[in-house]
C-alpha cells in the first residue's frame, strides 16, 4: 500500500461563521488572504518609496501617501478583471447562460490572470492620471505580488480545491471530494498531487525571494521594467511548470473512469499554459529591453 496523507479534518474554507437569523456572514481563508496580501503589498511598496536610492537618479517616484490611492485602483483592477478573466477564459458558455451569477464574486472563481490584466490596466490609468512613470508602477506591484499569490495558493490548499494529478509519491493527498476514504487497491486513484503548495513554493516563496534579492541587492529598481519583466518570466514559467502535475480546468478535461486525465486542450496545453506562454515571452522581451537601455 503506498503512503498517501489524508487532507487534514481541521482545516475548512471558513474561518468562522455568524448567524444572525435572516443574515449570515463567513469570513473565508480565501478573503483573508486577499486581504492580508494587499495590505502586505501595501505597506511594502511604502517602504521602498522611503528609500529612494532604490529608485532611478535616487528619487522615489511616488509619494507614500499616494500608495494608498494605488492600492485602490489596484484591489477594483485585480477583482474586476479576476472575476472577468473567470468567466471569459473558464466558463463563458455557463455564465452567458446564468447572467446573474457573474457578479456573485463570493461564490469563487477569480483568474489570476484577469487579475493581473486589471491591475496593469489600473497601474496604467493611475500613472497617467498622477503624471508617474508606468514603469515605476509596474514594477512596484511586480516586486509585491508573490506575497498575495503565496497566501492564495495557500488558501486553495485549504480549500481543497485546483489539486493535481494522482500520485503515488509519498506526499500525495487524498482531498475531500477526490474519493473519501478509498479502498487500499483505489490509493494510486484518490492521492493527488498538492499542486496548490507547489505553485506556493514557486510563485509565492521563491518568487518572493527573487524579487527582495533583484530590489535589494542588485539594484534592480534602477532599470524602469526589469523588475517587472522577471516576474512575468519566472511566473510564467512556473505556472507552465506546475500545470504538468495540475489537473485541467473542467472544459478542458476528459477522464477514463479510473480518474486519469487522457486529453487536455488544444495542443496538448492547458487553459494555463497557454496564458502564460505570452507571459515568458513578454517578461524576456522586458528584461532585455531594460538591460540595454541600463
Amino acid at each position: 500500500m503506498p503512503f498517501v496523507i489524508e487532507f487534514p479534518a481541521f482545516l475548512h474554507p471558513e474561518i468562522f461563521t455568524l448567524d444572525l437569523g435572516s443574515f449570515q456572514f463567513s469570513l473565508r481563508w480565501y478573503a483573508l488572504a486577499y486581504i492580508a496580501g494587499f495590505l502586505i503589498g501595501w505597506r511594502l511598496i511604502v517602504a521602498a518609496m522611503r528609500r529612494p536610492a532604490l529608485w532611478p537618479n535616487d528619487r522615489a517616484p511616488m509619494q507614500p501617501a499616494q500608495v494608498e490611492s494605488l492600492l485602490t485602483w489596484i484591489i477594483l483592477g485585480v477583482i474586476l478583471g479576476g472575476r472577468l478573466g473567470f468567466v471569459l477564459f473558464y466558463q463563458p458558455a455557463y455564465y452567458l447562460s446564468h447572467p446573474a451569477q457573474i457578479l456573485q464574486v463570493w461564490e469563487g472563481g477569480m483568474s489570476f490572470h484577469g487579475g493581473l490584466a486589471g491591475a496593469t490596466l489600473a497601474g496604467f490609468l493611475f500613472a497617467r492620471r498622477h503624471g508617474i512613470p508606468p514603469s515605476a508602477i509596474g514594477d512596484s506591484m511586480a516586486m509585491v505580488i508573490p506575497v498575495g499569490l503565496g497566501l492564495g495558493r495557500i488558501s486553495n490548499f485549504i480549500n481543497a480545491e485546483l489539486w493535481g494529478h494522482p500520485t503515488t509519491l509519498p506526499w500525495g493527498v487524498i482531498f475531500p471530494g477526490t474519493g473519501g476514504v478509498c479502498p487500499p487497491d483505489w490509493l494510486v486513484i484518490c492521492a493527488r498531487h498538492p499542486t496548490q503548495l507547489y505553485e506556493a513554493g514557486l510563485e509565492g516563496l521563491l518568487l518572493g525571494l527573487v524579487m527582495w534579492l533583484i530590489v535589494t541587492r542588485f539594484g534592480a529598481l534602477k532599470r524602469p521594467w526589469l523588475v517587472t519583466g522577471v516576474f512575468l518570466a519566472i511566473y510564467g514559467l512556473s505556472r507552465i511548470l506546475v500545470e504538468f502535475w495540475r489537473m485541467p480546468d473542467d472544459q478542458f478535461l476528459a477522464e477514463d473512469p479510473a480518474g486519469y486525465v487522457i486529453r487536455l486542450g488544444d495542443f496538448g496545453l492547458t487553459m494555463g499554459q497557454t496564458l502564460s506562454l505570452p507571459m515568458v515571452a513578454i517578461g524576456l522581451a522586458l528584461i532585455l529591453w531594460a538591460r540595454r537601455r541600463a
